[in-house]
């Protein structure tokens, strides 16, 4: 059973998607918040699995309320609540610690499919919002200078599946363009998290950015 908390400040907005998820037999709600306090004190009582975060909330907002949660012994899986697919703080919320996004008016297909990934531990950042997204924002948010993550600790291989992975490139997509298997993929992303000591793919893209490995808007193999 998947355990999940919804944060939203509108009720409305709050109790619909607490009211989707109920209907599924592998999904409980557990606890729904108002602002990102409330939502970082339900998720240390309730120990959900992901947490629903809207991000413009009164008094705390989802960014921090992330950066709180995602900091836990806990650490649950945070889902980025937004309205528009270049939300000028889903960025933040990605560097603060959450695993992926969602807008509001996803369809619930698709909204019970993401829990499920994320609870599975993937991140949830489509290959086909990758280059747009994280590019747009790499564009926006240069760093004064390079984040501390050891690229050199890669091997020339890992270096490559992180520049694709950063480009949007599924494991399917990048097992056909280095001609090997999607198993062996697999493992490349598994050790390149580990060697720089990053929870998933969404935190790969970005350190892949803000590191000038991938440059916005150039396309390299």
């Amino acid at each position: 059973m998947i355990r999940v908390v919804v944060a939203d400040d509108h009720e409305v907005v709050r109790g619909g998607f607490a009211g989707l998820l109920a209907t599924q037999p592998d999904i409980s709600v557990v606890g729904t918040a108002a602002d990102g306090a409330a939502a970082v004190e339900v998720c240390a009582a309730r120990s959900p699995d992901v947490v629903l975060m809207d991000v413009r909330m009164p008094g705390m907002d989802g960014i921090e309320a992330t950066r709180l949660l995602t900091a836990t012994a806990a650490h649950p899986r945070v889902l980025i609540l937004t309205t528009f697919d270049l939300d000028e703080y889903v960025y933040d919320a990605i560097r603060a610690g959450a695993s992926g996004f969602l807008l509001k008016d996803v369809r619930a297909e698709t909204l019970f499919d993401a829990v499920r990934v994320i609870a599975a531990g993937e991140a949830l950042l489509a290959p086909t919002v990758t280059r747009r997204l994280i590019g747009e924002f790499a564009r926006q948010h240069r760093p004064s200078a390079p984040a501390p993550v050891a690229l050199s600790a890669l091997t020339p291989r890992e270096t490559q599946v992180l520049r694709l992975v950063a480009e949007g490139l599924s494991n399917p997509e990048i097992a056909a363009r280095l001609v090997v298997t999607e198993e062996t993929v697999k493992t490349h992303v598994s050790r390149m998290l580990t060697k720089l000591g990053l929870r998933d793919r969404t935190q790969a893209v970005v350190a892949a950015y803000e590191t000038g490995l991938v440059v916005p808007g150039a396309t390299r193999d």
